[in-house]
């Protein structure tokens, strides 16, 4: 399950055809026993909307799950951005490695925009490796004024600037690990599963397009919910627009 909600689009085809293919199982079902009387019927379609109406509940649940973990991913970007930005300013105030380390926060900064553009798994992973060896030599080209001479206030500025750079990253990578629990996709499908079931059977007359309408619009429910919680998958994704801004001031 936790597999298959990293790919948004496999989760719209996946759960239509499954959802769908229960409808119809229960429109079978409801073929071998034609004789329902109509106080069961009443108490059928009360079940059916209790049902549908917990499924809706639900999915607005997941959805705002997914949306606040969105909205973390953007403002972990922001943060991320202004760091950069103002330690490159204070890079100005090391009284060596300045250039060196201006350099570095540059390439830095492409390896940043690059992890937020980039889809394939393989490249994420060597954006990743690439990112923490240019964080440690970052880090060695700021600390080594403070090592080599008293701390003045001038470096130990240029030095929290730097800190504050690598743990953004953290909290970036942290943010976007931050993905709605397999538990909860599993409770969402096995309610969407239940509620097109009773759909199935409840119908009077067999009508297989008419059975497709609760689960396509299920589908692409799910479809959202995963495109949004896949943060390097996804179709609704954040784009390094202040990390971008920042770079284009650093040339």
């Amino acid at each position: 399950m936790e597999t298959l909600v990293h790919y948004p689009r496999l989760v719209l085809v996946v759960a239509f055809l499954v959802l769908w293919f229960v409808a119809w199982v229960g429109l079978k079902l409801r073929e071998r026993r034609p004789g329902i009387s109509e106080d069961l019927r009443a108490d059928y379609s009360v079940v059916l909307g209790a049902t549908l109406t917990l499924l809706a509940l639900i999915i607005s649940f997941s959805f705002s799950m997914a949306i606040g973990r969105y909205d973390l991913r953007k403002s972990y970007e922001e943060a991320e951005a202004n760091a950069i930005g103002t330690e490159y300013l204070r890079t100005d105030l090391l009284p060596a490695n300045g250039d060196r380390a201006r350099e570095q926060l540059r390439q830095y900064m492409d390896l940043r925009i690059q992890f937020y553009t980039m889809r394939d798994s393989n490249e994420l992973a060597r954006i990743d490796a690439e990112t923490e060896r240019l964080q440690n030599e970052m880090w060695i080209t700021v600390s080594r004024p403070a090592l080599t001479q008293p701390l003045p206030v001038v470096i130990t500025l240029a030095v929290a600037g730097m800190n504050d750079v690598i743990n953004s990253q953290g909290y970036t990578l942290a943010a976007w690990r931050n993905r709605i629990p397999g538990s909860a996709w599993a409770l969402l499908f096995s309610i969407a599963i239940f509620c097109n079931a009773l759909l199935g059977f409840g119908v009077r007359l067999p009508n297989l397009k008419l059975l497709m309408v609760l689960p396509l619009v299920v589908s692409v429910a799910f479809f959202l919910i995963a495109d949004i919680d896949s943060p390097s998958r996804g179709t609704i994704r954040v784009h390094p627009v202040n990390l971008e801004t920042v770079r284009t001031g650093m040339k």
